[in-house]
């Protein structure tokens, strides 16, 4: 059945009826959360939406009935440190966590200290479509109405039909959440769930530093050598300081395919043709390109070496032997093989065992049989 239709409890935009929200959040020690950012609208992506969904009812919420759902706007003024606070001590239900997590901590300075990621709990029964379309279908016989996937969630007023589609984010994950917990308590794997969580938010906490002689080798680059790496990587820059000017997506300036082939041109001799472009931003394109041309030799990018050294003897067989009791525990386990260990992390450990805490929780390392 297609879901039906249902309220929105309250769009959350002043501090009045954030201050009515509050002390519903009390009551609960499950909130069932999402974002939505501007990721494809701007260069600065910021946190646009965040939903909140609550139950009536434990009862009610594992039969799957309606919960009280909420919308939080995060861009009308209102100070969301107390709502921050509250959230703190609850445990925060979401589906496919990274995302969400991140763009919390960086927003709001959130650290969740409980979740409840209904990815890794599906994937931890063996499902091997884990959307939460393809999950709702499964468990609740319901289909999410399609559409608002790309909207700019930075416009207002937003519209009903956005308002909708940001609510059924959250509007059943609770109920799933229950329904998922149940099978996994079940087959003895809540204890897995609780340890993936807890990495997950370890993870999520960890800044990523960008290398910045890596992020210009966008896919293609490798074919690119000499003098046209050196282009495409001045490019690359005077794409990401004309984004950052007009606050906007770098692929809105100049696509990959785009850029490469500018590279090729500019290297070859030739003036790529882009009269879309205004007299001065085809000015500065062309600068970038020529002051990369002049560089000496010395000065263009180093080939990237795709391989380390040779793996010995002793570390390949390590690495073949992990690889196959991965695979026949993912075969009785009815599990994905890539979700107990990648290939790469297995290689890693085969290499130095020391970094199997690192790499793997411990319901992975003792399905290896791994001891550190």
């Amino acid at each position: 059945m297609l879901l039906k239709k249902f309220e929105i409890q309250s769009l959350i935009a002043t501090a009045a009826q954030l201050a009515e929200l509050l002390p519903q959040i009390e009551l609960h020690d499950r909130v069932a959360v999402d974002t939505e950012a501007d990721s494809l609208h701007s260069y600065r992506e910021k946190l646009c939406l965040l939903q909140l969904s609550l139950s009536a009812n434990r009862t009610d919420s594992s039969r799957g009935e309606p919960t009280r759902d909420y919308i939080v706007d995060p861009l009308a003024d209102v100070d969301l440190a107390p709502l921050r606070d509250a959230l703190q001590t609850k445990e925060i239900v979401l589906h496919g966590a990274d995302f969400d997590l991140r763009l919390l901590h960086r927003s709001l300075d959130f650290t969740a200290r409980r979740i409840f990621d209904t990815v890794i709990a599906a994937r931890l029964l063996g499902i091997r479509e884990f959307s939460l379309a393809a999950l709702l279908e499964r468990f609740f016989d319901v289909k999410l109405a399609k559409g608002s996937q790309k909207a700019n969630w930075a416009r207002r007023p937003l519209s009903p039909r956005m308002l909708e589609y940001a609510t059924n984010d959250t509007h059943y994950l609770l109920p799933l959440a229950e329904r998922l917990e149940t099978e996994l308590q079940g087959r003895d794997r809540l204890e897995w769930l609780r340890q993936s969580c807890r990495r997950a938010v370890e993870q999520a906490a960890m800044s990523r530093v960008r290398d910045e002689d890596e992020t210009w080798r966008i896919s293609g680059s490798g074919s690119l050598k000499g003098r046209a790496a050196a282009v495409l990587r001045a490019l690359w820059r005077w794409r990401e300081s004309e984004a950052a000017a007009v606050d906007r997506p770098p692929f809105h300036i100049l696509q990959n395919h785009e850029l490469l082939h500018a590279a090729e041109s500019f290297a070859l001799g030739s003036l790529p043709d882009y009269r879309h472009f205004s007299p001065r931003r085809r000015r500065a394109f062309c600068d970038a390109a020529q002051s990369a041309l002049k560089l000496p030799e010395e000065e263009w990018p180093v080939l990237r070496r795709r391989f380390g050294t040779r793996p010995s003897a002793e570390v390949t067989r390590r690495s073949k032997e992990l690889r196959l009791r991965r695979d026949r525990v993912a075969r009785e386990l009815e599990l994905e093989p890539t979700f107990i260990a990648p290939r790469a992390t297995l290689e890693a450990i085969a290499a130095d065992q020391t970094r199997a805490t690192a790499l793997l929780v411990p319901w992975q390392r003792e399905l290896l049989r791994i001891d550190v």
